[in-house]
């Protein structure tokens, strides 16, 4: 109870301090001037510096010593840092080639350590290690790669190494991960799901360092492409009954979907790019949620899961061939309910009742999206309210939290999850699309 107690406490702390300092700097002119005046203390580099020397002293402090609640709240505060020294490079505009290289290397020193030594500290109830020594230095492997090669080489190319979002979700996952091993030490036996959170960086890590090679245009193309193996991939799975691994798998395919149109719009794409999306779109929200209506709906599932397929090819054609041309549709406004959230009632109704019931939200799940209610787009306008730290955040989160629905294998759990998640887009998106509309949107 106690390392709880240090650790919301931290992390309250914590967050309060970065909120405070990121609202002054662009409020208040002295701490701007504060900041210009002392860069040897708060330039974005120097605060770099700072916040590796206090990881490393949280690290002795855990690891070496007694006190270990305060490594905890050390530790907890270098993580913030992460987030002030970007926020005072962007608001003071100190930007620099070497500062692109020391951050994402001060971010390893960071969270590495701490997460080898958890690594070969073992939990007294299961006699495990927290975390496997394996995927941990293939972790390691890979962030060094990353750091000390592909970095060179990019600078070669004179392409700019700057972290992408996925290094950026991956970090913030990281230092999570730290304090949930914190937590884990001190209560042996508990639910360990460090191992799952940690494949999750090692994907997001060697993402990260791919992307940096592709040519911007392709991204988009690339992420619609992973949209559609996600989906053939869940058709698979459902096939050999894999049910919540399926539905995980078109929750990945969305989260591709989610930015493969923002990646369109900030770099370009190809010619092949709007058919690709759609023809991804059809398979992962429409054809896999189909497949297991049919499969866990019982006798009249081929009927609804007709329905829904139909519904989701209008809602695709329509967008294609009239709404995307339409002058009076505010822009990321949505004419019906968007496949992917569709898909999303399907999936979560399919793991928590019976064939009824699924027949039932099938059907309003296909009456939404061909209905000519507004909804406003996730990514383009939602999105775009949340500060990016917070958007980092909510991503990290959703990925330790399905970790644990996989470890805990709780179907129940993971389908209530996703509808919550789709009531909370269901009313955010009619109210965003309804206040689109009253600042002179016509229609």
């Amino acid at each position: 109870m106690e390392r709880i107690l240090v650790i919301m406490a931290s992390g309250a702390l914590g967050t309060l301090f970065f909120f405070w300092f990121s609202h002054s700097l662009k409020k208040k002119a002295s701490v701007r001037q504060f900041v210009e005046s002392h860069l040897w203390l708060m330039h974005p580099n120097a605060i770099c510096y700072w916040r590796t020397g206090f990881a490393f002293l949280g690290f002795f402090l855990y690891f070496y010593s007694p006190y270990q609640s305060l490594a905890i709240f050390i530790f907890t505060f270098a993580a913030i840092l992460d987030g002030i020294d970007g926020v005072v490079a962007r608001g003071c505009n100190l930007v620099s080639r070497w500062g692109e290289w020391l951050d994402p290397m001060c971010d390893k020193l960071t969270y590495l350590p701490p997460l080898v030594g958890f690594a070969y500290t073992t939990d007294s109830v299961t006699g495990t290690t927290i975390l496997s020594p394996n995927l941990i230095w293939c972790l390691v492997a890979i962030e060094l790669v990353g750091q000390f090669f592909a970095r060179r080489m990019l600078t070669w190319l004179k392409v700019s190494g700057a972290a992408n979002n996925f290094g950026k979700i991956k970090a913030i996952i990281c230092f999570a991960l730290v304090i949930l091993c914190a937590l884990l030490d001190a209560t042996p036996g508990m639910l360990n799901i460090g191992n799952g959170v940690l494949g999750a960086c090692i994907v997001l890590s060697a993402a990260s360092m791919i992307f940096k090679f592709i040519p911007n245009r392709l991204y988009a193309d690339i992420l619609s492409m992973l949209n559609f193996m996600c989906g053939v991939t869940s058709l698979i799975l459902t096939y050999h009954h894999c049910y919540a691994w399926a539905i995980c798998v078109i929750i990945m395919g969305q989260l591709f979907d989610l930015f493969d149109g923002r990646m369109a719009l900030k770099h370009g794409g190809t010619k092949y790019g709007p058919w690709l999306d759609d023809i991804a779109d059809f398979v992962s929200f429409g054809l896999a949620p189909a497949y297991i209506v049919v499969v866990r709906g019982g006798t009249f599932a081929p009927f609804f899961a007709v329905i829904y397929v139909v519904g989701v090819a209008y809602r695709l054609v329509r967008f294609v061939t009239r709404d995307k041309g339409r002058t009076d549709l505010p822009a990321g406004i949505f004419n019906g309910f968007p496949s992917p959230a569709g898909a999303l009632i399907v999936l979560g109704v399919s793991l928590i009742t019976g064939p009824v019931l699924l027949w039932f939200f099938t059907g309003v799940s296909t009456a939404l999206m061909v209905s000519n209610i507004r909804f406003a787009h996730l990514g383009r306008v939602i999105l775009k309210q949340i500060p990016k730290p917070i958007f980092f955040l909510i991503s990290a989160s959703i990925i330790v939290i399905l970790a644990y629905i996989l470890k805990t294998k709780n179907v129940h759990m993971f389908g209530y999850l996703i509808l919550v998640f789709v009531g909370i887009y269901l009313a955010a998106g009619r109210i965003w699309a309804q206040k689109t509309n009253a600042q002179g949107s016509p229609g």
